[in-house]
């Protein structure tokens, strides 16, 4: 019973800005770090942006650092990620993963990570 449901995608214009959401479901989120996942059409998933149970927070990808911030709100269960100035290179599907080890950073790697939702569609497109 242990799920993680992404929402918040859509089509948006170039230069747009999104919220999305991780909701975490069966478990709490308090003492697992949290990371965002992409994958654009053809390619393999990248990391993008990732919180500890600190919130400390990491970015994953160059390309996104002064656009896109995560954040967590533990009384919801809920992570997000707030992006800013899209591009059409942000276009693909978007994952949130837990890690549930003890490790007390960031890893950048997706095998790292146990448990997947089954992703939000973004695409930035005018």
């Amino acid at each position: 019973q242990l799920q993680l449901v992404e929402s918040g995608g859509g089509l948006v214009q170039p230069g747009g800005s999104l919220r999305l959401s991780c909701a975490a479901s069966g478990f709490t989120l308090d003492f697992y770090s949290i990371a965002w996942f992409r994958q654009a059409p053809g390619k393999g998933r990248e990391g993008v942006s990732c919180i500890t149970r600190s919130s400390i927070t990491t970015h994953l990808s160059d390309s996104v650092k002064g656009r896109f911030t995560i954040s967590r709100d533990n009384a919801k269960n809920t992570v997000y990620l707030q992006m800013n100035n899209l591009q059409p290179e942000d276009t693909g599907i978007y994952y949130c993963a837990a890690d549930v080890s003890l490790s007390r950073s960031c890893r950048q790697f997706e095998s790292a990570y146990d448990y997947w939702g089954r992703g939000t569609q973004l695409t930035v497109s005018s």
